[in-house]
């Protein structure tokens, strides 16, 4: 399967919380990493999950936001993914961060250029990329 999501995560479900509305969905990636998604419940009986589902979750780069220096538990977002900046191409207005963990995964970033100035995004420094459980798209094949 092809998107426009810049983050693509491949693994398995852990653990699916069902509720009235929505449904809460826990996929272990095969880097190690736990993606937290809120979907509808039909979304999630139409895709039949279950824990030990293959799976697959997406999240737009413009979704993801880039932490530096600080607490990340004290940040309201189910996702913090912790790791370094491997690359930032800027652009024109935005530049797009890529952030790698030890595991071997990679998630991108859009950012203005003023934010990773200000940031002082520059490969090799130690970054979190965090996004909220309802910026994620679960999927299955």
């Amino acid at each position: 399967m092809r998107t426009s999501a810049r983050n693509h995560f491949v693994g398995q479900v852990t653990k699916v919380n069902a509720g009235a509305v929505n449904d809460e969905i826990t996929l272990r990636t095969k880097e190690g990493l736990d993606i937290v998604a809120i979907i509808t419940h039909g979304s999630a009986a139409a895709l039949d999950l279950a824990a030990g589902k293959a799976a697959f979750a997406l999240v737009k780069a413009s979704s993801v936001i880039v932490m530096v220096d600080a607490d990340t538990s004290k940040v309201s977002t189910r996702n913090r993914i912790a790791g370094s900046v491997s690359s930032v191409t800027k652009g024109a207005v935005n530049s797009e961060v890529i952030i790698s963990t030890q595991g071997g995964a990679q998630i991108a970033a859009i950012v203005t250029n003023e934010s990773a100035d200000h940031l002082g995004l520059a490969s090799g420094k130690a970054a979190v990329a965090v996004f909220k459980a309802s910026s994620v798209i679960i999927g299955v094949d």
